[in-house]
Protein backbone atom coordinates (compact mmCIF):
# COMPACT_ATOMS: atom_id res chain seq x y z
CA UNK A 1 0.00 0.00 0.00
CA UNK A 2 3.22 2.14 -0.02
CA UNK A 3 2.17 3.42 -3.70
CA UNK A 4 -0.71 5.14 -2.14
CA UNK A 5 0.88 7.16 0.54
CA UNK A 6 0.34 10.66 0.58
CA UNK A 7 -2.96 10.32 -0.70
CA UNK A 8 -6.23 10.19 1.71
CA UNK A 9 -7.06 6.81 0.45
CA UNK A 10 -3.84 5.72 2.51
CA UNK A 11 -4.63 7.21 5.43
CA UNK A 12 -8.30 5.42 5.22
CA UNK A 13 -7.54 2.28 4.60
CA UNK A 14 -4.57 1.97 6.81
CA UNK A 15 -6.05 3.66 9.63
CA UNK A 16 -2.89 5.68 9.94
CA UNK A 17 -2.60 9.28 10.89
CA UNK A 18 -4.12 11.32 7.88
CA UNK A 19 -1.21 14.34 8.60
CA UNK A 20 1.92 12.02 8.35
CA UNK A 21 0.86 8.91 7.36
CA UNK A 22 2.97 7.35 9.73
CA UNK A 23 1.74 7.39 13.12
CA UNK A 24 -1.28 5.13 14.05
CA UNK A 25 -4.47 6.09 15.28
CA UNK A 26 -5.65 3.07 16.78
CA UNK A 27 -4.21 1.27 20.00
CA UNK A 28 -5.34 -2.22 18.85
CA UNK A 29 -4.63 -3.00 15.11
CA UNK A 30 -7.11 -5.83 14.81
CA UNK A 31 -10.86 -4.38 14.63
CA UNK A 32 -12.60 -7.45 15.38
CA UNK A 33 -11.62 -6.77 18.97
CA UNK A 34 -14.67 -5.39 20.00
CA UNK A 35 -13.95 -4.41 23.21
CA UNK A 36 -10.86 -1.82 21.75
CA UNK A 37 -12.25 -1.02 18.59
CA UNK A 38 -12.70 2.59 18.57
CA UNK A 39 -10.29 3.30 21.47
CA UNK A 40 -7.59 5.87 19.89
CA UNK A 41 -4.37 7.60 20.81
CA UNK A 42 -4.84 11.24 22.02
CA UNK A 43 -2.15 12.24 19.72
CA UNK A 44 0.32 10.76 16.68
CA UNK A 45 3.27 9.01 17.88
CA UNK A 46 5.21 10.74 14.73
CA UNK A 47 4.31 14.10 14.23
CA UNK A 48 1.77 15.37 17.37
CA UNK A 49 -1.63 15.84 15.86
CA UNK A 50 -4.60 15.52 17.78
CA UNK A 51 -6.81 13.36 16.32
CA UNK A 52 -10.06 14.13 19.21
CA UNK A 53 -10.44 17.81 18.09
CA UNK A 54 -13.46 18.42 20.33
CA UNK A 55 -15.30 16.20 22.49
CA UNK A 56 -18.17 14.75 20.04
CA UNK A 57 -16.07 14.86 17.24
CA UNK A 58 -16.19 11.91 15.56
CA UNK A 59 -20.71 11.67 16.09
CA UNK A 60 -20.35 12.97 12.31
CA UNK A 61 -19.08 9.28 11.61
CA UNK A 62 -22.35 7.55 12.47
CA UNK A 63 -23.44 9.40 9.10
CA UNK A 64 -20.59 8.17 7.00
CA UNK A 65 -20.74 4.86 8.82
CA UNK A 66 -24.69 4.60 6.74
CA UNK A 67 -23.53 5.30 3.87
CA UNK A 68 -20.90 2.66 3.88
CA UNK A 69 -23.22 0.38 4.75
CA UNK A 70 -25.56 1.17 2.62
CA UNK A 71 -22.78 0.64 0.00
CA UNK A 72 -21.76 -2.97 1.31
CA UNK A 73 -25.69 -4.06 1.57
CA UNK A 74 -25.90 -2.96 -2.58
CA UNK A 75 -22.71 -4.90 -3.54
CA UNK A 76 -23.79 -7.72 -1.15
CA UNK A 77 -27.25 -7.85 -2.91
CA UNK A 78 -25.59 -7.46 -6.47
CA UNK A 79 -23.29 -10.47 -5.82
CA UNK A 80 -25.87 -12.74 -4.09
CA UNK A 81 -29.06 -11.92 -6.50
CA UNK A 82 -27.50 -11.43 -9.53
CA UNK A 83 -23.96 -13.31 -9.49
CA UNK A 84 -25.13 -16.04 -7.38
CA UNK A 85 -28.68 -16.02 -8.45
CA UNK A 86 -29.51 -16.72 -4.77
CA UNK A 87 -33.59 -15.71 -4.27
CA UNK A 88 -34.85 -12.87 -2.13
CA UNK A 89 -34.81 -14.34 1.09
CA UNK A 90 -31.27 -15.82 0.99
CA UNK A 91 -30.01 -12.68 -0.34
CA UNK A 92 -31.95 -10.84 2.44
CA UNK A 93 -30.17 -13.04 5.18
CA UNK A 94 -26.81 -13.06 3.69
CA UNK A 95 -27.12 -8.74 3.75
CA UNK A 96 -27.44 -9.02 7.34
CA UNK A 97 -24.15 -11.56 8.13
CA UNK A 98 -22.14 -9.64 5.88
CA UNK A 99 -23.33 -6.28 7.76
CA UNK A 100 -22.65 -8.24 10.97
CA UNK A 101 -19.53 -9.47 9.90
CA UNK A 102 -17.67 -6.29 8.92
CA UNK A 103 -19.80 -3.78 11.67
CA UNK A 104 -16.33 -3.27 13.38
CA UNK A 105 -14.32 -2.69 9.81
CA UNK A 106 -17.70 -0.36 8.79
CA UNK A 107 -16.95 1.74 11.91
CA UNK A 108 -13.40 2.37 12.07
CA UNK A 109 -13.30 3.00 8.32
CA UNK A 110 -16.12 5.44 8.72
CA UNK A 111 -14.09 7.23 11.21
CA UNK A 112 -11.23 7.30 9.42
CA UNK A 113 -13.10 8.86 6.57
CA UNK A 114 -14.53 11.63 8.91
CA UNK A 115 -10.89 12.47 9.79
CA UNK A 116 -9.81 12.70 6.66
CA UNK A 117 -12.43 15.37 5.56
CA UNK A 118 -11.14 17.68 8.09
CA UNK A 119 -7.29 16.84 8.34
CA UNK A 120 -4.71 16.92 4.98
CA UNK A 121 -1.70 15.14 4.15
CA UNK A 122 1.50 17.30 4.56
CA UNK A 123 4.31 15.99 3.27
CA UNK A 124 6.75 17.60 5.23
CA UNK A 125 5.93 15.89 8.33
CA UNK A 126 6.12 12.36 6.80
CA UNK A 127 10.46 12.57 6.81
CA UNK A 128 10.35 14.27 10.21
CA UNK A 129 12.09 12.39 12.26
Amino acid sequence: MQFLKGNKLYSILTGTCPVCHNGEMYLEKNPFNLKKNLKMHERCSHCGTKFKMEPSFFYGAMYVSYGVGVAIAVATFVIAFFLLGLDRHYTFFTIIIVLIVLFPIILRVSRNIWINLFMHYDKNLDNKE
